[in-house]
């Protein structure tokens, strides 16, 4: 009994360490991406095999980057209960998971497809090495290589369907690079004194906070068109087009009033709809195919 309860209580850390909703919603892209090739989906092998070794590259990615950021996760009061300032676990037991997640995301995805494979790894490359290690601490501006990264995988699963990488995926790969500061922004500058804190530069820090709200209303708008625009190159019916139109429309409505008006509480609900708007975006792309 003791026994299964301290299994339980691990497999609950480790599960903390992978940021269960971030990875979910790349996961999704990556599948959606793949969907959209209108490739024979319900080939469940293929399928298995996209979602898994997506899941242990992104989470052993997630991983490596807790890991990393340990010491400035413990300077700040949001994330210094994570199980790594808090001691929970070990920074050498988070490294080995790191790197066997993803060892093992990246072996399969490569033997699946080695152009697949190969955009994989590139987008742990660009998160763990550029994103993470080498830019994260010296400029705002490192969220580019992070929306990169985060586009990989809606990139590799396109490729994987289609055999090569074509204008539709990186459309695809463009809209996620473009909301990723609409994202991220809106969050560095409800947790300002966080970041502070801890010595990373953020746009709001670096450039102020009006400029900050200008870049996020632009990103949004680049983002909400390369996804429309993306949905028209799919061929997705008229339905779900306007769908997808309707929460963009949303997705610019909410970015220029934080602009024009600005308050905590609508830059927190900008945070929250941005995720809402991509998880139901990927969602109507993959079930029209479907």
């Amino acid at each position: 009994m003791v026994f299964a309860q301290r299994i339980h209580s691990k497999i609950k850390q480790y599960w903390s360490l992978i940021k269960s909703l971030q990875t979910g919603l790349l996961l999704l892209t990556g599948l959606a991406g793949f969907i959209t090739s209108r490739c024979p989906w319900s080939n469940w092998q293929v399928l298995l095999g996209v979602f898994g070794s997506l899941f242990l590259a992104i989470s052993g990615s997630t991983v490596l980057n807790m890991w990393y950021d340990r010491d400035i996760d413990a300077r700040m009061k949001r994330t210094s209960q994570r199980p790594l300032p808090s001691g929970q676990v070990s920074s050498r037991e988070a490294l080995t998971l790191g790197i066997a997640l993803s060892g093992f995301g990246i072996l399969w995805a490569f033997g699946m497809d080695l152009l697949y494979g190969a955009i994989v790894f590139a987008g742990l490359f660009f998160d763990v090495l550029v994103y993470t290690i080498w830019l994260k601490r010296r400029t705002a501006w490192s969220i580019v290589w992070g929306g990169i990264s985060g586009g990989m995988p809606v990139l590799a699963g396109r490729a994987l369907g289609t055999g090569h990488i074509d204008w539709v995926g990186l459309v695809l790969m463009a809209a996620i690079l473009f909301w990723i500061p609409t994202h991220i922004l809106t969050f560095s500058m409800r947790y300002y004194d966080d970041y502070q804190h801890a010595g990373i530069p953020t746009f709001p820090s670096t450039y102020g906070f009006d400029t900050t709200r200008r870049i996020i209303a632009v990103s949004s708008m680049l983002a909400s068109g390369a996804m429309v625009a993306a949905a028209l190159g799919i061929g997705l019916s008229v339905g779900y087009l306007r769908l997808i139109a309707v929460l963009s429309v949303g997705l610019l409505v909410l970015a220029i009033s934080i602009w024009l008006k600005p308050i905590e509480k609508g830059n927190f609900g900008l945070f929250k709809y941005a995720s809402l708007y991509m998880l139901c975006a990927m969602l109507l792309m993959a079930a029209d195919v479907m």
